[in-house]
């Protein structure tokens, strides 16, 4: 298992995919299940992208994979600003929004690190 409890990265992005299957699971019991679903696949990708990244076999694959997590991190975001605006569950997404935003912004600042340093 190459799970390192050192990698913050990967410890927030599987903490928050986590949180984000119980909030689809709360959505499914308020009988909300469009938007759910869609965010349940974009909020559980950002990890399995970091995961992808972390076996990269060169320094580009790994780039692209958490690129490719920061876009899922920014769709998720999208997702939960709807719930946010559209009151279709009542269901506080500030905690989800908060820790996506950290998330983003950690995931930002590893893709330009990285790109400097090729």
């Amino acid at each position: 298992m190459s799970y390192k409890e050192d990698n913050l990265i990967q410890i927030k992005t599987f903490d928050f995919a986590l949180s984000i299957i119980k909030f689809y699971m709360e959505c499914k019991s308020q009988n909300e299940y469009i938007l759910s679903k869609q965010i349940l696949r974009s909020g559980t990708s950002i990890g399995a992208n970091v995961e992808e990244g972390i076996a990269a076999q060169s320094k580009k694959d790994f780039i692209s994979k958490l690129s490719i997590a920061n876009k899922e991190a920014r769709e998720t975001k999208y997702w939960l600003r709807l719930y946010h605006s559209s009151n279709l569950v009542q269901i506080d997404v500030e905690p989800y929004l908060k820790e996506i935003e950290s998330i983003i912004n950690i995931l930002t600042k590893i893709i330009k690190t990285s790109s400097q340093n090729l």
